[in-house]
C-alpha cells in the first residue's frame, strides 16, 4: 500500500478521501499560524488577500471592505461567507497582480499578509507605480520534524511547508511531491523534479492528484 505524508493535518472528510482510495497516510502540521493582535480599520476600499489565513485573521473585526482581490477559490468562498464583495480572484499571486495592473492601475490597495509573504505581487505592483500598503495580520513559524522513513508521496500546501520539511529531511526518488499551487511547486522543485501541481488550489484537489497518480501505478 502506498503511503502519503501530509504536511498539513486533514479534516475528517479529507482523511476519508485518502483512506477510501486505499492509501495510507501520516499527517502533521509543518507550519504553525499565529494571528497578530492588531487593529483593523472598519471601512477599507480595496484589500488583497493571498491566503485563507489572512482572511481568518481579520474575521473578528467585522471590517467592511468595498472590493476584495484574492488568490484561490477557497479564500474567495470564505470571504463571500463573511459577506465580503470579491471582485477578482486568481489562482496565484502573480496572476492576481497582473489583473490589478491591467484593470485597477489607478487605485490604492491594502495587502493583508503574513510575515513570510512572497515578493511577486508587491514587486509587480511597485513596478507599475500602484500604491500598496502592507499590514501583517498573521505570523508563520516552521515546525520541523524528522522522519525515519521514505514516503511514496508528500503533500505540500505552502512554500513555508516545503522549507520546514527539508530542514530535517531530504526528498529522494521514488517519492512524488504533490503541491497545492505553482509557488509551492517552485519551492519544491529546488529539492526534487518529481512534482505534480493540483488543478485547483485546494487540499482536496491535492489529495485527488495523489489518488489518481497511485491508482495508475
Amino acid at each position: 500500500m502506498s503511503t502519503l505524508l501530509s504536511t498539513k493535518k486533514f479534516s475528517m472528510a479529507q482523511k476519508e478521501l485518502v483512506l477510501n482510495a486505499g492509501l495510507g497516510f501520516v499527517e502533521y502540521d509543518a507550519i504553525a499560524i499565529e494571528y497578530s493582535k492588531t487593529s483593523i480599520e472598519s471601512n477599507i476600499p480595496n484589500v488583497i488577500f493571498t491566503s485563507k489565513n489572512a482572511v481568518r485573521a481579520i474575521e473578528k473585526f467585522g471590517t467592511n471592505i468595498s472590493k476584495c482581490f484574492c488568490v484561490g477559490e477557497s479564500t474567495k468562498q470564505i470571504l463571500i461567507k463573511n459577506g465580503q464583495n470579491v471582485v477578482e480572484m486568481a489562482q496565484n499571486a502573480s496572476d492576481l497582480a497582473k489583473i490589478i495592473v491591467k484593470k485597477y492601475k489607478k487605485e490604492s490597495f491594502l495587502f493583508f499578509c503574513g510575515n513570510l509573504r512572497r515578493d511577486e505581487l508587491p514587486n509587480l505592483l511597485q513596478q507599475h507605480d500602484i500604491h500598496l500598503q502592507e499590514q501583517i495580520v498573521y505570523k508563520t513559524s516552521i515546525n520541523p520534524r524528522k522522519f525515519e522513513r521514505v514516503f511514496n508521496g508528500i503533500l505540500f500546501f505552502s512554500p513555508s511547508g516545503v522549507r520546514s520539511y527539508v530542514l530535517k529531511n531530504t526528498i529522494e526518488e521514488p517519492t512524488v511531491v504533490f503541491c497545492i499551487g505553482t509557488t509551492t511547486a517552485s519551492e519544491a522543485k529546488k529539492y526534487t523534479t518529481n512534482v505534480i501541481i493540483a488543478n485547483k488550489p485546494t487540499v482536496e484537489n491535492v489529495i485527488v492528484q495523489a489518488v489518481k497518480y497511485f491508482r495508475n501505478q
